[in-house]
């Protein structure tokens, strides 16, 4: 059972368009039917009714009129016709509208994934041996970012290129470079036609490549090393095995994106409610957590670059991930344990973002999982100091306390009169640099030399400036609470 908006959010990456919604989004949807034109089989209400055999508006008002299914999906372009909408209010029915270029067995096997909680993403391995078998040589399939997603039993004999791509699960970037030179990339983004690639280094051998695609996106590509050239008949087997490849995918794409779903309302339970949230779920400890706090920008889009993160750190679903993610507003929270390496966490994910986006973060200090909520505060707070490094709050505490500090004197909490205001009015009258010179006096603990040489004065210009502000103000340095109060108040008005 999934809500019909995570139907359209899944639905949307091919190109579909939730035209008309007499019931609302958050109608539950329990099943998928396929509409027959030769036999009269009714839908049920809470079906997904796939409205195959709607050639004409009037067949399209005829199915959707009369059935009892909470969603008709139809090959369309937007707008709806009005007599479509219409009847869409006289039965309730939502209606969606795909691309006509998405096969209707596309939306067949993402629509009864999603619908009925299928976990079976297929055997892209089985896949792949069988593509080997039929276009006769080693397979990889790999995903969009040239990863590897499976590969071929038999990798005998195969080029340096080719192991170096299954041990890394990644082409390698000299090889990339050389494929994107050739054009090979830019044939998949347009063409599903095999392109055959000659040896391009001496490492990097024959390939026959195809697109793996769905609609008009594309999911990956099929990579097949040969001899040389091939026939018609195996290029076509080629193209075969990358449609069957694209069903796999996204029958993968929609059980992962429930199981998304699902640890991000976990997890964010954890973080707002941990008395009430299942650690055990998660696959987590319920001691030594930490929380992180991630937020990704590029380009103009607003959350594009955070919605990425989300799905590069909940990739590969099992539990050998060592963190367990949400994506809350434009901040991608993740829990640890405090015993992995959380900066090299971040550091990985980074390497799996677009070169051009720019990547803050903050990890907050350990904790009990009934204690994350504090986690989460300190990740947020280190998170607003970052410049680019991970901030840790292990080690960056007491820059944390003076930004809290900070807040409460923005917010008017402090006192507006004594030494220090006192100082910082006469500097910004006159000119005059009293306040730079008593924070290095308080930094060096009173020690003139070792002030002087961190303003680049000598000593006797220190001392000429200590006695001045004692004209200014009185100075009450022999009070130790004093001189912490002021050492504060100077941090914190910095």
């Amino acid at each position: 059972m999934v809500a019909l908006d995570r139907l359209v959010d899944v639905l949307g990456s091919l190109g579909t368009h939730l035209a008309c919604a007499p019931k609302g989004r958050d109608a539950e949807l329990r099943g998928v039917a396929l509409h027959d034109p030769a036999e009269n089989v009714p839908a049920a209400a809470g079906d997904v009714l796939l409205g195959l055999g709607t050639p004409s508006v009037a067949a399209a008002v005829r199915l959707v009129s009369s059935t009892a299914a909470s969603a008709v999906v139809l090959h369309g372009k937007p707008p709806l016709d009005e007599r479509v909408v219409a009847a869409a209010k006289k039965s309730g029915a939502a209606v969606l509208l795909v691309d006509p270029s998405v096969p209707w067995s596309q939306l067949a096997n993402v629509t009864q994934t999603l619908v009925n909680g299928g976990t079976r993403t297929g055997d892209l391995f089985g896949l792949a041996d069988v593509i080997a078998g039929v276009v006769g040589g080693p397979v990889t399939i790999e995903d969009q970012q040239s990863r590897v997603l499976a590969y071929s039993y038999r990798q005998e004999d195969v080029d340096p290129v080719r192991v170096q791509t299954i041990l890394g699960r990644r082409v390698p970037e000299e090889a990339r470079r050389a494929l994107d030179e050739f054009g090979v990339f830019t044939h998949l983004a347009s063409s599903d036609e095999p392109i055959f690639v000659p040896k391009l280094t001496p490492q990097l051998g024959n390939r026959l490549v195809a697109a793996v695609r769905a609609g008009r996106e594309l999911l990956g590509s099929v990579w097949v090393e040969v001899t040389g050239p091939v026939d018609a008949a195996r290029s076509a087997a080629l193209v075969d095995g990358a449609r069957t490849a694209a069903l796999h995918l996204l029958r993968s794409r929609a059980s992962t994106d429930l199981e998304r779903q699902a640890e991000a309302d976990l997890v964010i339970r954890l973080l707002e409610h941990p008395e009430s949230a299942d650690v055990a779920r998660l696959g987590l400890p319920s001691a030594d957590l930490r929380v992180i706090a991630v937020q990704a920008h590029a380009g103009e889009g607003e959350h594009g670059a955070a919605v990425l993160a989300f799905q590069r750190a909940t990739a590969g679903f099992g539990w050998s991930r060592p963190g367990r993610s949400a994506l809350f507003g434009n901040v991608l929270y993740t829990v640890i344990p405090a015993a992995d390496d959380a900066v090299g966490w971040v550091r990985s994910l980074v390497r799996e973002l677009p070169a051009e986006a720019t990547v803050l973060a903050g990890i907050g200090g350990p904790a009990e999982a009934t204690q994350l909520p504090t986690s989460r505060q300190e990740a947020d707070e280190c998170l607003a100091l970052s410049t680019g490094a991970p901030v840790v709050y292990d080690d960056a505490w007491a820059q944390v306390l003076l930004h809290r500090l900070a807040a409460v004197a923005e917010a008017g909490r402090l006192p507006t009169r004594g030494p220090i205001s006192n100082i910082l009015r006469y500097d910004a009258e006159y000119g005059t640099q009293y306040a730079t010179t008593l924070r290095a006096w308080l930094a060096a603990q009173g020690d003139v030399r070792t002030a002087a040489r961190e303003l680049n004065v000598h000593p006797n210009t220190l001392r000429y400036r200590m006695q001045k502000m004692t004209e200014v103000t009185p100075l009450p340095l022999d009070d130790p609470a004093q001189r912490l109060a002021m050492a504060i108040a100077l941090q914190i008005t910095r």
